[in-house]
C-alpha cells in the first residue's frame, strides 16, 4: 500500500486546481493512502475531497513568515516536521513548484517528486530525489495532474474530477466557519443568513487582490439589472472592508441584489453549490464555483485565461483574452452557453 503526501499550499485557485490529482490517484491506485499539506487559510477546500483523503495538513507559511524572530513559529513549525516525519510517506509530490513548497517537501522522508528546472518558476532540482518535465503552456490542472500521473507511474486519463461535496448551507452551527458578526453576537445559524435570496440566485464574485482583474462597476450593475430582469436575484459576497464596500454600493438601488456578511470559506462553499449561475472575475472562488459543478462564467480582464481560465466542463467557461474588458452582452452570451436561461 502506497502512502503518498502532496504539496501544494496557496494560492486558492491553486488549491482548486490540485484537486483532480487526487481524484486520479484514487482511480489509478485505489488502495493508495493520501496525505495533503496546504496552507492554513485553505484548508476547507481538500477538505471537501470524497476521494477519502487520510489526513489535511495545514501549515501556515505566510504567517510563519511575519513571525520568525518569534517562538510562537518556530514552535508551529517544529510541530509540523514531526507530523510529517511520522506519516511514513512513500512518495512526496510538490505541485507547486516554488521554494517554498520545495522546502516543505525536504522536511519529508521519503522518494521526492517535482519539476525540472524547464517546467517551473525557480531551478528546485536539488530539493527533489526525481525531476519530471510538464511543459509550460498547458493549463494549470492539466500540469498537476501530468506531474502526479509522471510520479506514480499511471496515465491520467478523462473525465476530469473535481471530487469535492457541496456542503450544506445554511450550514449547520457546528460547521459555520463564518466570523462572527461583532454587532449582532446573538444572532444564531438561521438568523445569520436570513439575507439569503429565494431561488434561483446568482453569486457575483467581484472582488480580486489585483485592482487590474476587476470587471468595470458600472458593467456589473447592467449584469445585475439584467438579471433581475429575468427573476433572478443576485449576492455580492467580500472578504474584507474594501470589498464589503463595493459589494454595498453595487446592491444600493437594487432589490434583487443582496450583501451578505463575510463567510468562511467552507460555508462560502455551501452558498456557491446553492447557486444557479456564478459569474467571477480571475479569482480562486470563481474556480471553486466551477469545481463544484455550478454553471460559471470567469470574465478575464488583464489576465489570459488559456493557462489559469475555468476549467470543469460545459458547464463552465471563460470571457475575454486578458486584454481588456468583456462588455455585458459578452457576458450575457457567455451565461447562456452555460445552460443558464437569462
Amino acid at each position: 500500500m502506497t502512502t503518498i503526501l502532496l504539496v501544494k499550499t496557496s494560492s486558492l485557485g491553486d488549491v482548486v486546481h490540485n484537486l483532480p490529482v487526487v481524484a486520479d490517484i484514487r482511480r489509478a491506485m485505489p488502495g493508495a493512502i493520501v496525505d495533503w499539506v496546504v496552507e492554513e487559510s485553505f484548508a476547507a477546500i481538500p477538505g471537501l475531497s470524497r476521494h477519502g483523503l487520510r489526513r489535511v495538513i495545514p501549515c501556515a507559511l505566510r504567517r510563519w513568515r511575519r513571525g520568525l524572530l518569534g517562538a510562537a513559529a518556530w514552535h508551529e513549525i517544529g510541530a509540523l516536521r514531526r507530523i510529517l516525519r511520522a506519516g511514513a510517506y512513500d512518495v512526496v509530490i510538490d505541485t507547486q513548484g516554488l521554494l517554498k513548497s520545495a522546502l516543505l517537501a525536504r522536511l519529508v522522508p521519503g522518494v521526492r517528486h517535482g519539476l525540472d528546472w524547464r517546467s517551473s518558476r525557480e531551478p528546485l532540482a536539488w530539493a527533489y530525489d526525481h525531476v519530471h518535465t510538464v511543459p509550460w503552456g498547458r493549463h494549470a490542472v492539466v500540469r498537476n495532474r501530468e506531474l502526479a500521473a509522471l510520479a506514480l507511474n499511471y496515465t491520467a486519463a478523462d473525465p476530469l474530477d473535481y471530487g469535492i461535496a457541496v456542503p450544506p448551507f445554511p450550514p449547520a452551527a457546528h460547521e459555520d466557519d463564518s466570523p462572527p458578526d461583532p454587532d449582532r453576537p446573538w444572532l444564531g445559524p438561521a438568523q445569520r443568513h436570513a439575507w439569503l435570496p429565494p431561488e434561483p440566485f446568482a453569486v457575483l464574485l467581484h472582488a480580486s487582490s489585483a485592482e487590474a482583474k476587476t470587471w468595470p462597476f458600472p458593467r456589473w450593475k447592467k449584469l445585475i439589472e439584467h438579471l433581475a430582469s429575468r427573476g433572478m436575484a443576485c449576492v455580492l459576497p467580500w472578504g474584507n472592508a474594501a470589498e464589503g464596500t463595493r459589494s454595498e454600493a453595487l446592491a444600493a438601488g437594487l432589490a434583487a441584489a443582496r450583501v451578505p456578511p463575510r463567510l468562511g470559506l467552507r460555508t462560502m462553499a455551501g452558498l456557491l453549490g446553492r447557486a444557479a449561475l456564478v459569474v467571477g472575475v480571475d479569482t480562486g472562488l470563481t474556480h471553486l464555483a466551477a469545481a463544484l459543478g455550478r454553471p460559471t462564467v470567469g470574465l478575464y480582464v488583464s489576465t489570459n485565461p488559456e493557462a489559469t481560465g475555468v476549467l470543469a466542463g460545459p458547464w463552465a467557461c471563460n470571457v475575454g483574452d486578458g486584454r481588456g474588458a468583456p462588455s455585458p452582452a459578452a457576458v450575457i452570451s457567455a451565461i447562456r452557453r452555460v445552460g443558464v436561461v437569462v
